[in-house]
């Protein structure tokens, strides 16, 4: 089975956190997750964040923290998820692969239908951020 490295950022927005529902035709459908995307040959986790919250929501972060990375396997690929926390430097969110975008307290953050291999990831942030 495949793994695949992908990268997401845990953005803070004023001290609430940005998430995004992917779309109807992504795979998990409809369901929410923290933005980022696949890691491509030769680049680095950091540089691949970074360029992905900018292509698909034309937002410059700085990342603040890495967090623990987590498997998760679906029935035909693994993903790698590496997770960093992150504040805006500059941009308006402009959506341009998912559904929607919410800007949420962190007590509400559990209680959306989220993508699998997210759900380790939320379970540390809320633990020890």
């Amino acid at each position: 089975m495949a793994v695949i490295d992908v990268a997401c950022a845990i953005i803070s927005v004023d001290e609430k956190i940005l998430v995004v529902q992917r779309s109807a035709t992504m795979s998990q459908p409809l369901k929410w997750e923290f933005p980022g995307g696949k890691i491509e040959a030769g680049e680095s986790d950091i540089d691949c964040v970074k360029r992905e919250i900018k292509e698909e929501l034309n937002l410059e972060i700085k990342l603040v923290n890495r967090l623990s990375p987590s498997q998760y396997s679906y029935p035909q690929i693994t993903i790698n998820l590496i997770p960093f926390t992150a504040i805006v430097l500059s941009g308006d969110i402009l959506l341009k692969e998912h559904a929607q975008f919410k800007i949420l307290d962190r007590e509400q953050l559990s209680m959306l239908d989220w993508a699998a291999a997210d759900s380790p990831i939320l379970n540390e942030f809320l633990k020890y951020e």
